[in-house]
């Protein structure tokens, strides 16, 4: 029972990472309509500036806030190439954002090598109910619970909040109350690019990161995206901790060589029995 709820806690936690990284994908598609596939990049970057700004003798919390300022960043000029020059559609915006992570891959080289990184992190573990967990992983799962009590509270109780999401819902009827969407579009990537890069400096501590970590992190942060139908982050954020669970025990229980698989498996299943009961529900509300 100790090892199930070790392995319960820590999937919990890898959850919550990923429940931040599609929390990125959530904002930006909520605001511009567009599946940003750079997502897992930011937090590669953020990743990636931490280790560096670490080894450089900066101290924690200066490095950790810079290397969020500098996803943030990333976000923001990937926004500008995505959604920066009116009329463009989805579509081609999508095919920006997978080019802007190929290109990516050449800037993140060049700056920091192929080799894997790391970074320290809270050290030590706590024990709850016989089960052993990482403080680091305490740390991911409180930070993912703050930054999507935040999201709700900004999107449902402030104007900008309301502001950005009318964007997406209604883009025409946005421009004739005076809402700029263009700019809307690109504060939503920065937003997208500072969740990512949280994700990124709670991860580096746990697992090193390289060039190509953003492939796992897009894929899970896109099939619990999915999970919430791109628009609904309480959903996204349970099929996060869904998978994450499910990777975590996978792993545990002798299958790690196969856990992302069995992860997605799962995943599928859910959507799949989801998307069979939605014209049920439709035609007993009709």
């Amino acid at each position: 029972m100790s090892a199930f709820l070790t392995y319960l806690l820590n999937g919990l936690a890898v959850g919550s990472a990923i429940a931040l990284i599609a929390s990125g994908l959530v904002v930006i598609h909520r605001v511009t309509g567009v599946v940003n596939f750079a997502q897992g990049t930011f937090a590669v970057v953020a990743g990636l500036c931490t280790s560096s700004l670490l080894g450089l003798g900066v101290p924690h919390g200066v490095s950790e806030v810079a290397a969020v300022l500098a996803a943030a960043l990333a976000g923001l000029l990937t926004g500008l190439a995505a959604v920066g020059r009116p009329g463009t559609s989805p579509l081609s915006s999508l095919i920006v954002t997978l080019g802007v992570g190929v290109l990516a891959y050449a800037v993140e080289i060049v700056l920091w090598g192929d080799q894997p990184r790391s970074a320290p992190g809270l050290a030590g573990s706590v024990t709850l109910a016989g089960a052993r967990i990482q403080t680091q992983h305490l740390l991911v799962i409180g930070v993912a619970a703050a930054a999507f009590a935040l999201l709700a509270l900004f999107f449902g109780r402030t104007y900008l909040g309301k502001a950005l999401t009318a964007c997406a819902s209604n883009p025409y009827a946005a421009r004739v109350v005076g809402i700029d969407v263009r700019r809307m579009g690109l504060l939503a990537f920065a937003l997208g690019g500072l969740l990512g890069g949280i994700a990124g400096v709670l991860v580096t501590p746990l697992r090193p990161i390289s060039f190509d970590t953003d492939v796992t992190l897009i894929v899970n942060g896109f099939a619990a995206a999915v999970f919430g139908a791109l628009t609904r982050p309480v959903v996204t954020l349970a099929g996060a901790l869904l998978l994450g669970v499910a990777e975590t025990m996978a792993a545990g229980y002798g299958y790690g060589s196969h856990q992302l698989e069995v992860a997605l498996g799962l995943m599928l299943v859910v959507m799949i029995v989801q998307a069979g009961r939605r014209p049920v529900i439709s035609q007993e509300s009709a």
